[in-house]
């Protein structure tokens, strides 16, 4: 099958967010003018190492997108298994104003860097200053850039100084309804590598 995206797919579901799979889970905490907020987002991953920059994507000019462009600021929450439930309950189309915090008794601590909360149980957390929101073509999408300030590590996720995945099991998004868990890793020396 081939298909040009402005022709359509004929297919009963969009295939897209299907084939670029696993995507990391950027949970998105902010604090905006209506208060606090929490949100996954699947269009999300690290851009630069050098200074650490994280971008997320919104499709829509959604209550996290308004609360960064207030505050300049935002934390990315990385989502366990054990966090599942509670972030999925996050994603629904509530009201702005919901502090999802609450809406889904998740323990909020306060960010070291930037006044924003964040996931007091994630197993990482990164705190984010604004650098850019850029428009994208299409009918509100948005590239929303932050520059890392601040990183919390959970202490139960390090092992023998490395934080290591497998000690609490990261959730990926794939397409539709589909989820899945990393639960298996392997190493491989790249060449020029000691």
């Amino acid at each position: 099958m081939f298909y040009r995206p402005e022709d359509g797919h004929g297919l009963p579901h969009n295939p897209f967010t299907a084939i670029i799979q696993p995507r990391p889970i950027g949970w998105i905490s902010t604090r905006g003018p209506l208060g606090d907020n929490l949100a996954p987002y699947s269009f999300f991953n690290a851009v630069a190492y050098a200074p650490p920059q994280v971008m997320f994507a919104s499709t829509g000019r959604k209550d996290s997108l308004t609360a960064v462009e207030a505050s300049g600021v935002f934390a990315v929450n990385i989502v366990s298994f054990a966090l599942r439930e509670a972030m999925n309950r996050t994603s629904g189309p509530w009201e702005p104003g919901v502090d999802e915090f609450a809406l889904a008794g998740i323990a909020k601590a306060e960010c070291a860097t930037i006044p924003c909360p964040r996931v007091a149980d994630a197993p990482a957390t990164l705190e984010c200053r604004l650098e850019q929101v850029v428009t994208l073509r299409g009918r509100d999408n948005f590239l929303i850039l932050g520059q890392v300030t601040g990183v919390h590590l959970r202490d139960d996720c390090l092992e023998g100084g490395y934080f290591r995945a497998t000690r609490f099991v990261p959730v990926a998004r794939g397409g539709y309804k589909d989820y899945s868990t990393v639960t298996e890793h392997f190493q491989m020396t790249r060449p020029g590598e000691n």
